[in-house]
């Protein structure tokens, strides 16, 4: 008797284990919040024209879509800026999802470039981030952010 009411015991310490989340895989209030303004960091970064604060949103060996590591994403967010896309355009994200990973976090929303330029200003593109979040010593930044583009809609028949 005394047997099976071990093993059970060590069952349910088992399964209590396995259910819970380490603590690497947990955020506090305060993370949510930091990555909360790592977005909007970004944003105000790349629409300003300011490139090296764009890029030190990312980790030195941050990834981009295609583009790998600090001086690309420089090189990214100037061009950006001398095709005067941060003259007309401003990124908007919205339904920003965060989730503890074994690595830091995630982080999926949807982004919308809005033309400023046009009057009204109406939406000029959009789309899905995807993004790896890592904490660092200067706090929490994207590891690798990946994009996909909503489908250009059919024109009505």
């Amino acid at each position: 008797m005394m047997g099976h009411v071990v093993g059970s015991a060590l069952m349910a310490v088992a399964l209590l284990v396995v259910a819970t989340p380490s603590r690497a895989e947990q955020l506090t209030a305060l993370d949510y919040q930091e990555i909360q303004q790592l977005y909007a960091r970004y944003n105000f970064a790349i629409d300003s024209g300011d490139a090296e604060g764009g890029a030190s949103t990312f980790t030195d060996d941050g990834q981009f879509a295609t583009m790998t590591g600090r001086p690309a994403l420089v090189k990214f967010a100037s061009d950006w800026h001398e095709r005067g896309q941060s003259m007309k355009l401003r990124h908007w994200v919205t339904n920003i999802v965060i989730t503890p990973s074994a690595e830091g976090a995630t982080g999926k929303c949807y982004y919308y470039l809005l033309d400023i330029a046009a009057k009204p200003a109406q939406v000029g593109g959009g789309g899905t981030y995807d993004d790896l979040i890592v904490k660092t010593s200067n706090g929490w930044r994207f590891k690798k952010r990946q994009t996909k583009a909503n489908p250009t809609p059919k024109p009505a028949p």
